[in-house]
């Protein structure tokens, strides 16, 4: 079983002139902890059950970017990028390109968009659920298109390329994971089985998640999807030190819960830090890794 972080928020102190090299430290201490990956929000506002929306947020593409300029192993993706934010054709360029320039490391991390509020203000379009849902099947086909180097047109009922030229190609092979968020039992967890290398759920008692993940396996089975060649994935929130005060996760309490969460197929559990840029966020974070590392998630 991998950990990786999530980073969801950048109200750092210092910020915005120190930003950069709280982030970059950030990044590079998961990368020497072992995490398998880096994510961050692919929002314009703070959300808000993290904080306000005047606090401070990074495009997420562009943070990804700057990551893989500082770090060279650990895996990059946003966890996740709203379908409306960006043209389709304009999105798999971008992440193509972040795939190129970090040798392999990018993941598409995408789902059907929800918070209004930044949409409205920062003028971005956003139509209706039904329409959202269908512009993300077309993004995942478009992406699937593009990434087999097929630049003739893509007509579809929202969007219409006539030539969706993608080169260079992304290193990834065969193309950047692609990871749907979301638990929608119709739409999204079939979208994970029809398109997707990996699914995204939010961490809850482990009877929900094993009921989505049953779920998935029937879309898998019904589509003649192999299930075990999808990356089953979780995001939580947690703070991991040696003895486990101040309300922390012990190092056992904490692999107890990462086994619970493999013992039912989750391959990646993602966590989100409440401050990961404190001295000892990372304090026993390789120690974490290596143990977690020896779980073998069921069905694997």
């Amino acid at each position: 079983m991998q950990l990786g972080l999530q980073v969801n928020a950048f109200n750092f102190p210092g910020a915005p002139a120190g930003t950069g090299a709280t982030f970059k430290s950030v990044a590079v201490d998961a990368e020497q902890a072992g995490m398998a990956s880096l994510w961050v929000m692919d929002h314009f506002f703070q959300i808000s059950m993290n904080g306000a929306p005047e606090e401070d947020m990074l495009e997420g593409w562009s943070a990804l970017a700057f990551a893989a300029a500082v770090t060279e192993k650990i895996k990059l993706g946003t966890l996740v990028t709203g379908v409306t934010y960006r043209h389709p054709g304009v999105l798999i360029k971008t992440a193509t390109t972040l795939d190129v320039l970090s040798a392999g490391r990018a993941y598409l991390g995408i789902g059907a968009a929800w918070n209004e509020e930044e949409h409205v203000g920062l003028g971005v379009p956003y139509p209706p659920l039904k329409d959202r849902f269908e512009q993300l099947e077309e993004v995942l086909q478009l992406a699937h298109q593009m990434w087999k180097d097929d630049d003739s047109p893509f007509v579809g009922k929202h969007f219409d390329l006539q030539r969706p030229l993608n080169h260079p190609q992304a290193v990834s092979a065969p193309h950047p994971p692609i990871l749907i968020g979301g638990t929608g039992e119709k739409k999204t967890l079939r979208m994970v089985a029809q398109y997707a290398d990996a699914c995204n759920i939010f961490e809850m008692p482990l009877p929900g998640i094993k009921g989505k993940l049953d779920v998935l396996q029937e879309h898998c089975s019904r589509l003649g999807r192999d299930y075990a060649e999808i990356e089953k994935t979780t995001l939580g929130m947690g703070r991991f030190t040696r003895n486990g005060a101040d309300g922390t996760q012990s190092l056992e309490q904490a692999i107890d819960r990462f086994g619970a969460l493999a013992s039912i197929g989750i391959d990646q559990a993602l966590v989100g830090f409440p401050n990961p840029y404190v001295p000892d966020a990372f304090e026993v974070m390789a120690e974490l890794v290596e143990a977690v590392g020896k779980i073998t998630p069921a069905g694997r």
